[in-house]
C-alpha cells in the first residue's frame, strides 16, 4: 500500500489541529497551511473531504476555521486516511468468489491474499491515534501504539 499525497497532507493537517487543540476557537486554514508547510489551497480541499467524514468541524466567517470534531484519541490514521482516499486496500483485484473473479488459475488464492494485505494494513493504521501521534511528534511516546 501506498499512502497518498492527499492521505499525509490530511494526517499532517489532523496532527497540527491536535497539537493546538488547547487553544482557543477554530484554526484558520492559513494558520494551518503555514505550521504544516502544506499548499493552501490544496489543504482548503482535504479539510472539506475530512469534513464531510466528521473528522473536523468549521466555522465561518471573521474567527472562523477548523477544529477537530472528536477528541485525538478518538480518531485514527485509518479514519484519516479512508477519508481522503477511500478504502485501503493492497490493490483494486475485486472479490473472490465475485464476477467470475475464480475463474482463472490461481487468481482466487492471490484475491484471498491481497484481501488479507488490505485487513492487515487497515488494523495496523486503526492502532495509531492522533492522541499517538501528538504524543509523538512532543517526545512522550510510548515506543508501542495505544491499541
Amino acid at each position: 500500500m501506498k499512502v497518498s499525497t492527499r492521505g499525509d497532507y490530511a494526517s499532517r493537517a489532523l496532527l497540527s489541529l491536535a497539537l493546538h487543540a488547547d487553544t482557543e476557537g477554530p484554526t484558520a486554514v492559513r494558520d494551518i497551511a503555514e505550521r504544516t508547510g502544506l499548499p493552501q489551497p490544496y489543504l482548503e480541499q482535504i479539510l472539506l473531504a475530512l469534513k464531510g467524514a466528521g473528522l473536523v468541524r468549521s466555522k465561518r466567517g471573521v474567527g472562523g476555521g477548523y477544529v477537530l470534531a472528536r477528541r485525538p484519541e478518538e480518531i485514527t490514521l485509518s479514519q484519516i486516511v479512508s477519508a481522503v482516499d477511500g478504502p485501503i486496500v493492497a490493490g483494486d483485484f475485486g472479490t473472490p468468489h465475485e464476477n467470475g473473479a475464480c475463474d482463472h488459475e490461481g487468481q482466487c488464492v492471490l484475491l484471498a491474499v491481497w484481501a488479507d494485505v488490505g485487513e492487515h494494513m487497515r488494523r495496523h493504521l486503526d492502532s495509531f491515534t492522533l492522541a499517538d501521534m501528538v504524543a509523538r511528534a512532543r517526545g512522550t511516546a510510548p515506543a508501542e501504539p495505544s491499541h
